[in-house]
């Protein structure tokens, strides 16, 4: 048997439990130790048999032994993500301790890492291995206790007060929510998707409570979870409370009780427990028996799915998908308590994950736009779906990496939620005068000229910038002459508030009036027009009010008066998007909803054509089709992830011809 080989990041109480239970594989092996302490370095290199040779002080260069074949992270929780990803990106295999990350985003980003290095990622919960969770999976699965609709489940201990240890300490991401609320939080998603003949469900309601501490950290936190099918959850946790630690699960016939389902065995071996079944006022009990280490079921399983090429753990354990949703579920529970943790709130700065853009990855490339003083990067990151700077960081900070400058964000997006977001950002990398801020205002119903200085001074106020180099109405208003909208915004460019200006989802023959009026008049003209343009052609707009430029009439203006053009929705809302991921967005504004159609659906079969030769996506194609026009043409995109930024970039790296421009768009028959 190819025993897989592991080094160990941090030698603290879970990496001497997970050794322990290594030495009980007969699929893995313990051989590398790294830690910034020479002497527990030394003493757990000692107790486990690890060769002076393989003790590393350095973690980077543990990661770099080629005869290490996987990585075990137990380093605090706040360093999980950057240990992991750097792992990862070394060629490793990870398998790193709960919670893999401090939010859903982090281990979002941590398994697009693993995608694009093929290799295995998995968050370690121990107990999702042990086999009384396949025995209560196949009971349920039964319809012995009859359909199942509630768990009620709890983990908390009483530890002594430290405000210095990592139980305490918010900058050491302290707290019961984050030290073993995973456990019952996990079980719960685990039932609800076993109710429903799925492997997990996620809640559709989290309600929650609970006491912050004096070092601001969650001592105890109570939550209400509501899924889809009808299924409930109570979970709790403490780490100054000693709670009952047992799972009930309720059906239509019966219950199953868990005395013990978090660490049979005490994290060591034998690893038994017990099973109450009631059903139908009748209970036995059944006792599950192991000699084995509570740790070795995970190391087992681990070390043979590395062996057989596995890039995701073996069910139970948990997917990269469960690993994102349980911790979707904390940050809804550490939302409703207000806890915020290292690099969430202001004294702590915002957290900084480096390497989520892949060495030799595209580069975004940067472009003139007269009137502003430094290049723009071709596509332009949108601002409208990050609620919180924490969140929004991991993706900007990736932006920034790949190239990218520009932002775009609104005065509506989020109810001035996304701005603020930004805002913090911005200040905390110090970036104000290394980025391109587009700023958007007057949507409607508050498209008027007096809307657009008071909306303007309140953006400006959630970014913490005194201007912005440029500025695009959100909307048009027929209703008031053009005009008035003309000599508004050159008050606000006078002012120096404001650098060049135009107009989103604005008509061609509107866009001409303007620049009429602002030379007869000795004014600034509108530069950009910011109307939907995607390979795509919009057949329904996506919000009532909004414009398409892919028409003749505005592409051909757009050619002859060489505007500059950026566009939203780019990328179709994902129109040319494998079929499996188009329907991530509500159907009344999805991409067949807005753009299914006939000609449409020939564009993406010819995107697809020309992506199989280029060995790229149609994705790709159709964002180097909006880029690539013979006007200065900008594309908008609104990635959610680090991930979603590097599918992106081979676009931009993509050159069509003039021909293939036309033949793409239905112009022309041959290319």
């Amino acid at each position: 048997m190819t025993r897989t080989k592991w080094g160990i990041i941090g030698p603290g109480t879970i990496a001497h439990n997970f050794a322990d239970g290594m030495a009980e594989t007969e699929s893995g092996k313990l051989i590398a130790i790294a830690s910034r302490s020479a002497d527990r370095r030394d003493t757990f290199g000692d107790r486990y048999g690890i060769e002076p040779a393989k003790r590393y002080d350095d973690y980077a260069a543990l990661c770099a032994d080629p005869d290490v074949d996987a990585v075990y992270v137990s380093t605090p929780h706040p360093w999980h993500a950057e240990h992991a990803i750097m792992a990862m990106r070394a060629g490793k295999a990870v398998m790193c301790e709960k919670p893999a990350g401090l939010s859903a985003a982090e281990v979002t980003a941590m398994t697009e890492v693993a995608a694009q290095e093929n290799v295995f990622f998995m968050e370690a919960y121990k107990c999702r291995l042990h086999p009384q969770i396949q025995r209560i999976l196949d009971i349920v699965g039964s319809g012995e206790i009859g359909q199942v609709h509630h768990i009620r489940t709890q983990f908390g201990f009483a530890a002594k007060f430290n405000p210095a240890s990592r139980l305490f300490n918010r900058d050491l991401a302290g707290g019961a929510i984050f030290d073993v609320g995973g456990y019952p939080a996990a079980l719960a998603r685990l039932i609800a998707g076993a109710a429903v003949g799925k492997p997990v469900d996620e809640p559709i309601e989290i309600k929650g409570t609970g006491v912050l501490g004096d070092s601001g950290v969650d001592e105890v936190a109570y939550a209400l979870l509501k899924f889809p099918g009808g299924f409930t959850a109570e979970i709790a946790t403490a780490i100054t409370q000693v709670l009952d630690n047992t799972a009930t699960i309720t059906g239509t016939r019966g219950s199953i009780h868990m005395d013990d389902p978090w660490a049979p065995g005490r994290n060591g071996g034998p690893s038994d427990c017990t099973l109450q079944i009631t059903v139908e006022g009748t209970t036995r009990t059944e006792n599950i028996r192991s000699p084995k280490h509570l740790f070795a079921f995970q190391a087992e399983m681990a070390s043979n799915a590395i062996a057989d090429g596995l890039k995701q753990a073996v069910f139970p354990g948990m997917s990269h998908a469960d690993s994102i949703g349980n911790n979707t579920v904390l940050d809804a529970w550490r939302r409703e308590l207000g806890y915020r943790t290292v690099g969430e709130h202001a004294d702590a700065g915002l957290r900084r994950l480096t390497s989520l853009i892949p060495a030799g990855a595209p580069s975004l490339p940067l472009r003139k736009i007269e009137g502003v003083s430094r290049p723009v990067s071709a596509l332009i990151m949108g601002c409208d779906n990050r609620n919180s700077s924490a969140e929004g960081a991991i993706v900007w900070d990736a932006w920034l990496d790949a190239g990218g400058n520009a932002f775009d964000t609104g005065f509506v997006y989020g109810g001035g939620t996304h701005e603020a977001a930004l805002g913090e950002w911005i200040g905390a990398r110090g970036v104000a005068d290394e980025i391109v801020v587009i700023a958007k205002g007057a949507h409607s119903p508050y498209c008027t000229p007096r809307a657009i200085e008071t909306q303007l001074e309140i953006s400006l106020n959630r970014l913490g910038l005194n201007s912005v180099p440029i500025y695009i109405m959100h909307r048009d208003n027929p209703a008031v002459p053009v005009d008035e909208f003309v000599d508004a915004l050159n008050r606000l460019h006078d002012k120096g508030r404001i650098g060049i200006f135009g107009g989103s989802n604005w008509s061609v023959g509107r866009f001409r009036e303007a620049n009429a009026h602002a030379a007869k008049t000795g004014q600034q003209r509108m530069r950009i027009l910011n109307n939907n343009l995607s390979l795509a052609v919009m057949e329904k707009p996506v919000w009532a009010g909004c414009v398409t430029s892919n028409n003749p009439e505005t592409l051909d203006f757009l050619r002859t008066e060489n505007t500059v053009h950026l566009s939203w929705s780019s990328q179709a809302r994902g129109f040319f998007l494998p079929e499996e991921l188009r329907n991530r967005l509500p159907k009344n504004i999805g991409p067949e909803e807005c753009f299914g159609s006939d000609g449409n659906r020939e564009r993406r079969r010819r995107a697809e054509t020309l992506a199989e030769e280029r060995g790229v996506s149609a994705h790709n194609v159709a964002t180097a089709w909006v880029i690539g026009q013979s006007f200065p043409s900008f594309a908008l995109i609104g990635p959610r992830s680090p991930g979603e930024i590097v599918s992106t970039l081979p676009g931009v790296d993509l050159s069509l011809t003039e021909a293939e421009l036309a033949w793409l768009n239905l112009e022309r028959d041959d290319r």
